[in-house]
């Protein structure tokens, strides 16, 4: 049984062998649950229009079922001179089975092989980001509550401008990750498509039935050009790249409020002893390291999209080996956006706020400038005329700041809307239907 599934009557030179399989052994390790179950889906599909008999592909399904336990128990081994998943599945099907092992690649190429385990990947990995994402989302919407009435200043340009509250910076995050996960649905609409039985981008002469393992695999619809489906090895990793991306924007600024906000210039948030690290040199130091490598990986994320772009422009249809690469860019990326999210979770509740004395402290004087003038307002004075005024009394030193706030439309201080943003998050998580890949792929495996 040769080590590549394109192995011909000659050896190809090693050096050669080793800079075109560069990581691809270590990452496919990874696909390889995947990979299996792809195999499961195409021999049952290739039983039922005839093109393996009911015992071999018995004997086959068999054997890749337990394959897949090993896989999920993280047993699954590449053999060294193996080139990829791909390959050591079918040797140690034909190891064991002889013909009937050999016959599961008809109808297939590596081409849609890979194609269907990175999207059935991708489904899996896209899930653990979501449930992360809405776990975040809810613990930030509780903080939300918890110290809503809470007040701090809020800044724009840096400079003091409103009164704000740690009621409105932790909902605001809260609502913004709702909507990182609106993008991460059109991701999963997208990869939640089958590509399998577009071989190598054109499609089988043999009667291949691509609806019955789309159902087999739990995808919601195949994709239904060849050849698009080819395409969409390089168009996926950029979606979800940009959707990782604006994940990492939303977490990396949060990250970099944590880091002001708990300075002794702001004194908005105090982190913990355990939480933070220490100076070689100053013993007072307390520094919010973890909450800046946050911020640092978070800032590298967004620059993903731009290398898988770089990687992909300007490529023809068809395969190309370039896409090979793709994984060492997203399978990281995807590795540090999920631990970026656990921390989040674990540091954000042990880190405690400080309420600020807003009318007594002279440096946010002015947080009450609009107040002011709103007043004013109330009272019948145009507003233009109102500004001016209370603008004269700030540079007179005259002005006196009103401390009654009245803040009370949806989203303000006094109404955070905290339940409509929890139903913003319950309406965006049931755009996903992870269930039924769970149901398919529960049946499939044998579970």
């Amino acid at each position: 049984m040769p080590t590549k599934l394109w192995e011909k009557d000659y050896d190809l030179d090693q050096k050669i062998a080793d800079f075109t399989v560069g990581r691809d052994r270590e990452l496919d390790l990874e696909l390889a649950p995947f990979d299996i179950l792809g195999s499961l889906a195409h021999v049952t599909m290739l039983e039922e229009v005839g093109l393996i008999d009911a015992g071999a592909a018995r004997r086959c399904k068999e054997k890749m079922k337990a394959l897949y336990q090993e896989a999920v128990a993280g047993n699954f081994v590449i053999e060294d001179g193996v080139e990829d998943v791909h390959s050591q599945v079918e040797l140690l099907l034909t190891r064991e089975l002889g013909d009937d092992g050999k016959k599961i690649h008809s109808g297939r190429s590596r081409n849609d092989q890979v194609l269907v385990d990175l999207r059935l990947y991708f489904r899996h990995r896209i899930r653990g980001i979501v449930e992360r994402t809405a776990e975040l989302s809810r613990t930030l919407t509780n903080l939300s509550e918890e110290h809503k009435d809470k007040l701090i200043p809020g800044y724009t340009h840096l400079q003091v401008a409103m009164v704000s509250s740690f009621g409105l910076w932790f909902g605001a995050y809260a609502e913004a990750l709702v909507d990182d996960l609106r993008m991460w649905q059109g991701v999963y609409e997208v990869t939640d498509q089958n590509p399998l039985g577009s071989a190598a981008g054109y499609g089988s002469s043999f009667p291949l039935n691509r609806d019955r393992t789309t159902e087999l695999l739990g995808f919601r619809a195949p994709v239904v050009n060849v050849v698009a489906a080819q395409m969409g090895r390089g168009k996926t990793e950029l979606l979800m790249a940009m959707a990782i991306a604006s994940l990492a924007q939303t977490i990396g600024k949060m990250a970099m409020d944590v880091c002001l906000y708990s300075s002794q210039n702001f004194g908005f948030l105090q982190l913990p002893g355990e939480l933070t690290t220490g100076s070689s040199i100053m013993p007072h130091k307390k520094n919010p390291d973890v909450f800046e490598l946050l911020r640092g990986r978070c800032n590298l994320l967004q620059s993903l999209p731009a290398q898988i772009a770089q990687l992909t422009t300007n490529l023809p249809s068809g395969y190309h080996r370039d896409f090979q690469l793709l994984k060492e860019a997203i399978f990281p990326a995807l590795d540090q956006l999920e631990d970026g999210l656990d921390i989040a979770l674990y540091a954000l509740p042990r880190t405690s706020v400080r309420a600020q004395e807003l009318p007594t402290d002279p440096r946010y004087t002015y947080l009450y400038s609009v107040e002011a003038v709103n007043n004013l307002v109330l009272e019948g004075v145009p507003f233009r005329d109102a500004y001016m005024q209370v603008g004269r009394d700030i540079e007179n030193g005259t002005f006196v700041p009103p401390t009654d706030l009245k803040h009370t439309h949806l989203g303000s201080l006094g109404n955070l809307g905290n339940e409509r943003i929890r139903t913003k998050l319950s309406d965006a998580l049931a755009g996903f239907n992870f269930s039924r890949a769970d149901d398919a792929l529960t049946t499939l495996a044998g579970l």
